[in-house]
Formats: structure tokens, C-alpha cells, sequence
């Protein structure tokens, strides 16, 4: 048969007139490129399926192990650095790949061992549509890297450009001469962020629009590669689970869609991005753990009460098999949350990252389970409190503090970070702004807060909390108030791999509380009280390798 997987025959039909248009109907903006005259197929050279959609791009997928070994698009080929491939994690190996042709959509499948992995091409379209469905932990991370030939596009984005000739940290983090630091490790932004990731030259672009996440882990706050470049190329990444700083138990299943898409120089057509794309044309194509849309149900709230409107609100899903989000409307806390796969979620509600309500929900598919206005109670927020007096917000990050927004994505011995030393006292103003985000054994230990209390304060006992994001080598913080010195708290839950240093501070947003007996305070009001911080923890190495933790908030109550 014409075709097929085992004749090498090119496949030819649906020029403009037909399927190649109906390709484009639903695409708007930069994506809506008129389809050339080639002809929409596919062919076998032998060693790969070479797949022609239509539009302005050819690529090839090696028949031995599932590899994207060509990517040409207007006629200059883009696959390659390094003499690698792309591919799902570093390579397959070998692997069983088949192709087929259903009318307008062309889909290439790829086994390997209990790992599934798909290539689906739309007549008319300069889009390849990946699923990855990962069973089990035969494979190490499930993660899709496209590698990009050195010199098509030009980048020294802080957040992705590995050039830099020094190591100074695991040969994944580079300085540059000026003294700025590099690694693709440096994200920026978290996944509830962005929706598609590239590069353009204004004329061209290539992204890797994400897809919703469900299989990955981690939630919307996580933070991992997204791309890089050096001296032979460059790698555009689609993350699930990599294992570095996860907060969750990684999760297997069908990911996807996610897409390498082409454009004439802008950001991908919204079409494209999570929660808008619609792959009803996938539906019958047999893709293994494929959920169609009436498969899957929504979850809706008519409001939040409770909040603090000065930050934006979060509402996650999460159970051990898939995850979700939406953004709450600042004006009533509503949202909508759709396409969930039927199953019980906990439902959390996020003020900025720090949970501070949780309860069940069931999602049944075809249905919309609507919720009644969720009320978040005053005790949840720490920051409803009364403070004596309060350093940061309690919001489950460290913004505010001295170099947070530079740690995500810079290492802590960049030229650019402020002295990590950051000794602050109480009504000086500029606390919070001054006291480091993070603090180290090796590096800060010992910070030190001066404040006064009150003739009527100074006669009771107080509790002091200190709230981390994640720590690193069983980093805790240990206090000492005067001459009082407080126990050292058990280690928190956290991810055991780095994290300060590779650009993430999101780990387990955990408190600590210590009760102050009132003998420990100052009784001369004229006096400063003196609150030293110490890191401390047996494990980690030195300097910013040693244990350490990243700071939400600290404050003294009333």
C-alpha cells in the first residue's frame, strides 16, 4: 500500500485547496503561514521516516531508536549540536518505531520497554505535536530535548547561556569573565509562568510550547531547565520530571500534547498554549493513556473569601496520578479549572506559594463539579498575626529579600548579589530588603535582628517563627535570644538535591516556632534584644554547598 510503513513510498495529496487548509483554519497570528506547494506525506530513506507537512517544514525520525534527526524548516536544517539528536531524555536506544498516515494528520509512535513516545504532524502546519507516556522508572527522567545547531540564534539570556569558559560549581555552572554566572539550570520562571520557551531572530522563531503538566510533578510554582546555548549549540527543553529539587513523587502516564512549533518570528499562536489547545484530531489515532476531552471533567468556584488582595491567588489539584491549576480572578477569588482527568484531588488554595487551604474534590468526566465560595480561614494565613514586629511577607517566597529575584537565576557568588552579611535592626526601615534570602552554615550563619520591646512586652513570653521555602543538606535555623538558647528543631521534609544554588528555592514551605520564655528578653527597655540565626545541620560541604535554607518571613508575636 502507498505509504505504509513497509513500502518507501512518498505519500502525496491535500495541497491548499483541501486538508492543508482546514490544517490552518484554527491557527491566528504568527502560526497562520500559508501552506507551500510541496505536498503533505511521508517517505522512508532508509534509515529515518522523513515526514513533509505541507507548510515549510521537513523533519526525520530514525526508524532504530525514535531519535528527531532533521528539523529543516524554509529550507535551512536546525536539528543538531554536538553530533546529538533530539530525543526523550538523552536517547532511547533502541527502540520499535512505526508510522501512519490518517488523512489529514501523520503520527510516527516509538516504543522502547514500557516507554511510549510520539511524533504527530498536521497537514499544513509547521508544528511537530509530542506525547511522551513514561509507565514506570526504566527510564531515569522524562524530559524532551531539542538540540538547535550553534549559530542560528543569538542568546546570552541570564536564565539559559552556558558559554562561560570557568566552572565553579558540578561542571553545570559556569562565570563568565565579567564575573556573571550561567546554567541551564537557571529557569526564571516557574511553570505557571510561561507557556512556550525559544528563540527568534524576528524572522524566524522556535519554541517548545509546554504542555498542561499533568504527569509532571512539582506543581505550578516549580522551576527547572527550560533552555540553554554554548559554543556548539543550543537546547530547548520540555521538562516532567528531572528529579532536582521535586517536591512530589513523580507521576507516569501520558504527557501531552507539547509542541515544537515554527513561526515567522513571534511567540506561538495562543491556539497552541495549555488550556486553549484542543487536539480533537488526536482522539482516534491510538496514542497509548490517551484521554479525550469528554473523558475529563472541570472543577469550578464561584469565589474565595479570605484572601488578602494585595497577592494573587493559586488553586492547585494534585493527586499521586496528575495535577492542575488555575489562577483565582482578583476581584471574587473565582476560577475555572478544566480538562481534569476524573479522579479525588486535594484542592489547595495558594496565596502567592504558601498553601493556606486545603480540602477534597471529586471530578467526574462530562462534568463540571462546581464548589460554593471557599472561605479561608484567618488562622491559615500566618500573616494574620499580630507581630510585634515582622521581616518579609508571608507569602512562600523569599521576594523582598536582599538577592532573591537574582537567585533564580544567578549563583550565589555572582558579581551582581549584594554581600550575603545582613545584620538588620527593627524600625531602621530597610529590614526586610536587608536580611538575605538565603542563609548558609559556611557562609552567614550567625545573622543577627536588634529590636526593643516594651516594659509590658518584655515581662511575657513570645513565640518566634521563622518560615523557610526548602532547605539544602538539612539546613534549620537555630536561634539564640540574649543569652537564651533554643533547641535544635528536627530537620524538615525537603528535596535532598541542590536547590539554592541551581536557581530554585521552592521546596516544602515549612515554619519554625520557638517559645521564648520571658526571662530571656532585655528588662532595660533602652536596650537592644539581640536574635542571632544560625544555620545548622551535620551534612553539606562547604561554602554554598553547605546547608542552607531560603527565608519567607520571620517575626516575634505580640
Amino acid at each position: 500500500m502507498p505509504g505504509s510503513p513497509n513500502r518507501p513510498v512518498r505519500r502525496r495529496a491535500f495541497v491548499l485547496g483541501g486538508a492543508a487548509a482546514a490544517g490552518t483554519a484554527a491557527l491566528s497570528g504568527p502560526l497562520a503561514t500559508a501552506a507551500s506547494a510541496a505536498s503533505f506525506g511521508w517517505s522512508d530513506d532508509g534509515s529515518n521516516y522523513v515526514v513533509d507537512t505541507g507548510a515549510n517544514l521537513v523533519f526525520k525520525v530514525s526508524k532504530a531508536n525514535g531519535d528527531l534527526t532533521s528539523l529543516v524548516y524554509r529550507g535551512t536544517e536546525y536539528q543538531g549540536y554536538g553530533g546529538k539528536n533530539s530525543h526523550v531524555e538523552s536517547g532511547l536506544g533502541s527502540s520499535t518505531v512505526t508510522i501512519k498516515q490518517s488523512g489529514t494528520t501523520i503520527l510516527i509512535s516509538v516504543a522502547y520497554g514500557t516507554l511510549k513516545h510520539y511524533y504527530a504532524a498536521r497537514s499544513g502546519e509547521n508544528n511537530i505535536y509530542l506525547w511522551t507516556n513514561k509507565a514506570d522508572t526504566s527510564v531515569s527522567a522524562t524530559r524532551y530535548i531539542v538540540r538547535v545547531k550553534a549559530g542560528l540564534f543569538l542568546n546570552d539570556e541570564p536564565d539559559s547561556y552556558t558559554y562561560a569558559p570557568t566552572v565553579i560549581e558540578s561542571a553545570d555552572v559556569f562565570a563568565k569573565s565579567d564575573g556573571q554566572t550561567r546554567s541551564k539550570h537557571y529557569a526564571k520562571r516557574r511553570v505557571i509562568d510561561y507557556s512556550a520557551i525559544g528563540w527568534t531572530t524576528g524572522s524566524v522563531g522556535l519554541y517548545v510550547v509546554r504542555s498542561n503538566h499533568e504527569k509532571a510533578s512539582g506543581g505550578p510554582f516549580y522551576r527547572s531547565l527550560l533552555r540553554h546555548q554554548s559554543t556548539d549549540g543550543g537546547g530547548l527543553y520540555e521538562i516532567l520530571y528531572y528529579g532536582e529539587n521535586q517536591t512530589e513523587a513523580e507521576r507516569f502516564g501520558l504527557q501531552g500534547p507539547y509542541v515544537i512549533a515554527f513561526t515567522d518570528g513571534g511567540t506561538p499562536s495562543s491556539a497552541l498554549y495549555p488550556g486553549t489547545l484542543t487536539t480533537a484530531w488526536a482522539d482516534s489515532l491510538g496514542i497509548s493513556g490517551y484521554v479525550a476531552a469528554s473523558g475529563r471533567g472541570k472543577v469550578a468556584g464561584v469565589g474565595i473569601s479570605g484572601r488578602d488582595t494585595a497577592y494573587a491567588y493559586t488553586v492547585g489539584l494534585a493527586d499521586s496520578a496528575a495535577q492542575y491549576w488555575g489562577s483565582a480572578r482578583s476581584s471574587d477569588g473565582w476560577f475555572s479549572i478544566g480538562g481534569v482527568l476524573p479522579g479525588t484531588y486535594t484542592l489547595t488554595v495558594f496565596k502567592g506559594e504558601l498553601a493556606v487551604h486545603t480540602t477534597s474534590v471529586t471530578v467526574t468526566a462530562g462534568v463540571t463539579t462546581t464548589l460554593n465560595t471557599i472561605a479561608v480561614a484567618s488562622s491559615n494565613d500566618p500573616a494574620n498575626a499580630t507581630a510585634i514586629w515582622r521581616i518579609g511577607t508571608w507569602d512562600g517566597t523569599p521576594a523582598g529579600f536582599k538577592n532573591a529575584e537574582l537567585m533564580t537565576y544567578a549563583h550565589p557568588s555572582d558579581v551582581r548579589a549584594a554581600a550575603w552579611t545582613g545584620n538588620v535592626v527593627i524600625g531602621s526601615g530597610s529590614e526586610t530588603a536587608s536580611f538575605p534570602a538565603y542563609i548558609w552554615k559556611d557562609v552567614n550563619s550567625g545573622l543577627l535582628v536588634y529590636f526593643r520591646l516594651t516594659a509590658a512586652q518584655a515581662a511575657a513570653a513570645h513565640t518566634l517563627r521563622i518560615g523557610v521555602t526548602t532547605a539544602y543538606a538539612n539546613g534549620r535555623p537555630q536561634v539564640t535570644v540574649n543569652g537564651w538558647v533554643s533547641s535544635i528543631p528536627s530537620p524538615p521534609a525537603q528535596p535532598s538535591t541542590r536547590s539554592l544554588t541551581v536557581g530554585s528555592y521552592r521546596g516544602n514551605n515549612t515554619t519554625f516556632t520557638y517559645s521564648v520564655p520571658a526571662s530571656a528578653w532585655l528588662s532595660d527597655t533602652s536596650q537592644y534584644n539581640v536574635l542571632k540565626i544560625d544555620v545548622v545541620s551535620g551534612s553539606g560541604t562547604t561554602s554554598y554547598l553547605s546547608a542552607g535554607t531560603s527565608i519567607d518571613a520571620l517575626d516575634l508575636l505580640a
